[in-house]
């Protein structure tokens, strides 16, 4: 496998699509599953938001621009670090079938980042998404009545 191929995750929830948008879209919610220092967030295309996660003595300034929403469905947006090099994409993209709603998260690579800053490798981002969806956004989505 490619580093540099897109990191899919999944995640069936038995709750409905307007539940598992808002979740992922108010910046009420993601602070409480995503990252609890999330200044703001709008699903609008062209939203900016900067915030800093600090991991063993590094910095990471977080800038997100939303490029791409479709509303209660599917939204887009490139990630880049004030501190480093690179560009990925993240999209959620939510679909109904018979036991709830599945969330597909695609992480892609735009242009690299350094290769020796551990958060930037492939395992890390990956379980980094898996835990973020498939516990974090779980146990939120369980918990929180709307």
């Amino acid at each position: 496998m490619r580093n540099n191929e897109p990191i899919i995750v999944t995640q069936l929830f038995n709750t409905s699509m307007e539940q598992v948008w808002k979740a992922l879209t108010h910046v009420e919610y993601m602070r409480k599953w995503y990252f609890p220092v999330i200044p703001d967030f709008k699903p609008e295309v062209g939203f900016t938001t900067s915030f800093l996660i600090t991991n063993e003595g590094r910095n990471f300034t977080h800038n997100w621009e939303v490029i791409a929403v479709t509303p209660s469905s599917k939204i887009s947006y490139r990630w880049t670090f004030d501190e480093y090099p690179g560009e990925s994409i993240s999209t959620f993209e939510l679909s109904k079938n018979e036991q709830g709603t599945l969330l597909t998260l695609t992480g892609e690579v735009i242009t690299g980042f350094p290769t020796n800053i551990p958060e930037f490798n492939r395992e890390s981002g990956k379980a980094g998404w898996e835990y973020l969806i498939q516990e974090s956004l779980v146990q939120f989505l369980k918990s929180h009545k709307f």
